[in-house]
């Protein structure tokens, strides 16, 4: 199986300039988590409603006047059309993301792989995606969580 089979095509996106009442109201109106930051029809970065709610909560700034450029890390993990679903659950579970854009050799946005889709696609016995490979990414992924967590309570 392909990402090109499980990824959704119509994303939506935002600039880095975008304020992020902007992207809430994007993110709410869509129904999705993240937005891929483009600028000049490259993809940048991504920004989730995650960053957004830390970004808001731990800053004394309002969302209209806080810009996506301020609040989205810099890096970029992906994955092409092309790549076998296995290669974009092993980025998922290295770098501890639910989501991938998908780009294609010039950089351009061609989808969004989520967690979410690769699970409608996976099958309890399957040669191309079982419910085992997805839930070991989700346990990868999570591991990190609660690391994060134990740390915190720690403090």
């Amino acid at each position: 199986m392909k990402v090109r089979d499980v990824m959704v095509k119509d994303v939506k996106v935002c600039s880095p300039l975008t304020n992020l009442a902007a992207v809430a109201e994007i993110l709410w109106k869509e129904g999705c988590g993240t937005l891929p930051v483009v600028e000049n029809c490259r993809v940048l970065g991504i920004v989730t409603d995650r960053d957004v709610c830390i970004a808001l909560g731990t800053r004394n700034v309002k969302a209209a006047d806080t810009l996506v450029k301020d609040v989205a890390l810099p890096k970029l993990f992906y994955c092409a059309p092309n790549d076998d679903i296995h290669v974009a659950l092993k980025t998922m579970s290295a770098q501890k993301v639910r989501r991938l854009p998908v780009l294609d050799s010039d950089g351009s946005l061609k989808g969004i792989l989520c967690l979410d889709d690769i699970f409608l696609h996976a099958e309890e016995k399957s040669l191309e995606l079982t419910y085992f490979d997805v839930v070991e990414t989700m346990k990868a992924i999570c591991e990190h969580e609660r690391a994060h967590m134990a740390l915190a309570v720690a403090r």
